[in-house]
């Protein structure tokens, strides 16, 4: 659900690009419980019957990715797993643990919440919406959701469809209430984990606050833009967005570990345990005390189409992989995903529809989502044409810099 401003600021010390977007998440800190020294290994993966790869040796070309693996997880969350795929080879490596309880070492084919990066499934869903003719990108929300979008400045008809996508609607992000924070960021969170939110009770929320900014002034990451389309593909198609993901794009890449949740609490196996401390406040850099609670389950209703959804490496590579191919989006729609919006102060970052773009240090220009939820932090990246794509976790949300992970595999430091 929400990206994390370590993203942002691994992004600007590596001519790395990142939002800080209001989204927030947990201060938390490592385990004291984390006594056990890390266990990693570097493993090759068994050629899929389905979409056969090769396999690298063990770490070969990718000793960079590794090391920072590694790194995260000496001081920081329990866990990590990564794949980087490149034509038809593929390497993965785990780091750390899976289970504080047991010391059991990660899977790399695991489970885990995705986060933030739900939005660029959403947003697939959306352009093949558009192709079809069934909605335009410039109706407004008002057109399709008459009167949800009002009160406090807010007016929904003002606010087209193509704003919600690229976080240009101005509208608040319910992320950001105080009262949700508490709840959802604080060990209230225990308290509340198994709540059920609906989408039209996050509007409601998101409603209560005036607009950060007029439609089409300015950039700013809310959450509440991705509710609102989920809202709308229910509306245009009578079915649940997560209905159309299922049918749209799950089913026809056979992405068997992504699930959209809804109210299920449990994360299906193979799967690690989450970790998180919930504070409720940022995580700095260096925070090392405290305790840490596993937050593995929770109802991610409270997240919805802004973050709710559960895959893995390798589907997420899959996925990608599709997308920048053009086998789930035509030429126009894949080109209107790919425009982005300028983002002032961060000259190697933009943003298009549920995408965004970063230039890093060695110029290579990669395009994903990275996400955070409680107890998990990924990203997924990949180069314009798909060939080379990363995806990676870690089961924990508290000092992490993932994007040096992604900036060691594409540019080898």
């Amino acid at each position: 659900m929400y990206e994390h401003p370590h993203a942002v600021d691994e992004a600007r010390s590596s001519k790395r690009g990142g939002p800080r977007p209001p989204g927030r998440r947990m201060r938390v800190a490592a385990a004291g419980v984390m006594a056990a020294a890390v266990m990693s290994a570097g493993l090759t993966l068994p050629a899929s019957a389905e979409s056969p790869r090769a396999t690298t040796a063990a770490g070969a070309g990718h000793e960079a990715t590794r090391k920072a693996l590694e790194s995260m997880v000496r001081d920081g969350p329990p866990g990590g797993i990564v794949l980087a795929e490149t034509g038809h080879t593929a390497w993965a490596h785990r780091a750390g643990t899976a289970d504080l309880s047991t010391g059991r070492k990660p899977r790399t084919d695991g489970r885990y919440r995705i986060g933030s990066i739900t939005k660029t499934f959403v947003a697939t869903v959306m352009l093949q919406l558009e192709a079809e003719g069934k909605l335009s990108l410039e109706d407004t929300v008002d057109h399709w959701l008459p009167g949800l979008v009002t009160g406090n400045g807010n007016d929904g008809s003002k606010i087209k469809l193509r704003q919600l996508l690229n976080h240009t609607s101005g509208l608040y992000s319910y992320t950001d209430d105080e009262g949700f924070k508490r709840q959802e960021f604080s060990t209230a969170f225990l308290q509340h984990r198994y709540e059920t939110w609906t989408p039209r009770r996050i509007v409601r929320l998101a409603m209560a606050h005036r607009p950060t900014f007029a439609p089409g002034d300015s950039w700013g990451y809310s959450d509440t833009n991705y509710v609102i389309a989920s809202m709308v593909i229910k509306k245009v198609t009578g079915r649940s967005y997560a209905h159309e993901i299922e049918e749209r794009i799950r089913r026809p890449l056979h992405l068997n570990s992504t699930s959209v949740p809804g109210n299920r609490v449990g994360v299906p196996g193979p799967s690690g345990r989450a970790y998180s401390k919930l504070t409720g406040e940022l995580a700095g850099p260096g925070e090392a005390d405290g305790a840490v609670y596993d937050v593995t389950e929770m109802n991610p209703s409270f997240a919805g189409a802004a973050g709710e959804m559960i895959s893995n490496n390798r589907d997420l590579n899959r996925f990608y992989r599709a997308l920048f191919s053009g086998r789930l989006l035509k030429e126009r729609e894949l080109k209107q995903m790919m425009t982005t919006v300028e983002i002032k102060g961060l000259p190697n970052f933009s943003y298009g529809l549920g995408l965004m773009k970063m230039t890093l240090a060695c110029g290579t220009e990669v395009w994903g989502h990275n996400g955070g939820i409680q107890g998990s932090i990924s990203q997924t990246m990949a180069t314009a044409d798909g060939d080379h794509v990363v995806s990676l976790n870690f089961n924990g949300d508290w000092n992490v810099h993932e994007q040096r992970v992604v900036d060691a595999e594409f540019c080898g430091a």
